[in-house]
């Protein structure tokens, strides 16, 4: 059948709304990874799903196509250190928790082969910031991917050419076409990659608010409830977070800011009490889903020993050094990771209490900066971006900034500036502040 049908047909199909037979599904992720599809129908084809949707045979049937598309890892027999075990998050500003989250399980006994992405829209990407790190390898053979997490414990790196191929061709395409926020893309796109790894249990961190793709809280859940559902029908143990993205997560922005503050959690140096909070929840979860823990309580009893004895500090420098990053990275940060020529405060107009905050601006702002991308073939620049950025309910004046910007010129500080003080509201009362996080969702 596959040899008589057309990428225009099926992409007319779903254009008007039909299901697409597992067969149609596997042809058009075929020219996806042989590249017989071109980016304007992969981008015909994106836009067709954004409005009419998938059924879940079809996500499933999605997912498992891109999964297939090119090397699926097998851990057996290369004597890990203990379950393999994963951690997604759908996005957001400031969202730098997998960098202390993988070396923090691996330093409780699991195995993380934590395979991440770019950043997409508004949103950072983990890929992005672990690049501002001089020397380190984000795409290496997949020997060495199975060797520094077998010796280490974890190693995050990106899709290479042989991991999800299909994926990575379509990811690219969907942060330009405005099609991110479909819900059976955003489930193949994610749990591709996470099959394709060889996982035996994963924990989704789904986000909701002005800063994640899923504004309300419903439309988050039903995204959750889609991962759960396709991954557990697909036999991977699974289970998800709704978590809050109302305000930046942690106090920077920005991908060699974020490694930076990622790197005075690991150390203790500072801790943001709703990083450690999201930190610590996802850690938890992973935990009791690989058998690491029998409940809640156990299981942070063991992060925060992992957390607070140097254990995950000690994993993370290692896996930095053994992709190729400086061996001390953790003791001299300053010395590797780059940093922008002109820091600026944003200083409030009016004195008060941060009462609202408009994330995704503030990640528009960041890309303004040089620390997003535009366009796929744009280059980051790791420098840029916000650090001590005020949460909500916090007290802002002259003395204590809204946040303070770093910038490649004086032009680019300007407009940030604006930006910042545009999206953060201001009030003279106290705020109310929502659960951090909202719903647990599992299979079954």
């Amino acid at each position: 059948m596959a040899g008589t049908l057309l990428p225009q047909e099926v992409i007319r199909r779903k254009r008007e709304g039909a299901a697409l037979s597992p067969e149609e599904i596997e042809f058009f992720v075929r020219g996806l990874t042989g590249g017989t599809i071109g980016e304007g129908q992969i981008a015909a084809f994106a836009m067709a799903v954004f409005f009419r949707g998938m059924s879940m045979d079809e996500r499933v049937a999605l997912t498992r196509a891109m999964a297939s598309s090119g090397a699926v890892l097998d851990w057996r027999g290369a004597s890990l250190p203990g379950p393999v075990l994963d951690k997604h998050s759908t996005g957001g500003v400031g969202d730098k928790v997998s960098l202390m989250l993988a070396p923090l399980v691996a330093a409780c006994g699991g195995a993380v082969p934590m395979i991440s992405g770019r950043g997409l829209g508004h949103t950072g990407g983990t890929l992005d910031k672990l690049e501002g790190i001089p020397g380190y390898r984000t795409t290496p053979d997949l020997e060495l991917f199975r060797t520094v997490v077998a010796s280490i414990g974890c190693a995050i790196i990106g899709q290479t050419a042989d991991l999800a191929p299909a994926d990575r061709r379509l990811y690219a395409i969907r942060d330009v076409t405005a099609t991110v926020e479909s819900i059976p893309l955003i489930t193949a796109s994610i749990l591709s990659k996470k099959l394709a790894a060889g996982l035996q249990g994963l924990v989704m961190d789904v986000k909701f608010g002005s800063g994640a793709f899923m504004i309300e809280a419903a439309a988050a859940s039903e995204l959750a409830r889609s991962i759960v559902d396709v991954a557990v029908g697909a036999g991977l143990p699974t289970a998800a977070l709704l978590t809050d993205m109302n305000q930046v997560l942690g106090r920077s922005a920005g991908n060699a800011l974020e490694v930076r503050e990622a790197i005075d959690w690991l150390t203790g140096r500072s801790r943001d009490p709703r990083l450690d909070a999201v930190t610590l929840g996802l850690g938890g979860e992973m935990l009791v889903l690989g058998g690491l823990a029998g409940d809640a309580a156990e299981a942070r009893r063991r992060l925060l020993a992992a957390r607070d004895g140097g254990g995950a500090a000690e994993r993370f420098q290692r896996m930095v050094a053994a992709l190729g990053g400086p061996g001390d990275l953790l003791e001299r940060p300053d010395r590797y990771l780059p940093s922008a020529p002109v820091v600026r405060r944003v200083t409030p107009v009016r004195s008060g209490v941060i009462a609202r905050m408009d994330v995704r601006a503030i990640g528009i702002a960041i890309i303004g900066l040089g620390g997003g991308r535009r366009r796929v073939e744009d280059a980051i620049d790791h420098a840029v971006g916000l650090t001590e950025v005020a949460g909500i309910g916090d007290p802002v004046d002259t003395h204590r900034p809204l946040a303070i910007v770093h910038a490649r010129n004086e032009g680019q500080a300007d407009a940030a500036v604006a930006a910042i003080r545009q999206a953060i509201e201001v009030a003279e009362g106290p705020a109310a502040e929502a659960p951090l996080i909202a719903e647990r969702i599992v299979g079954g």
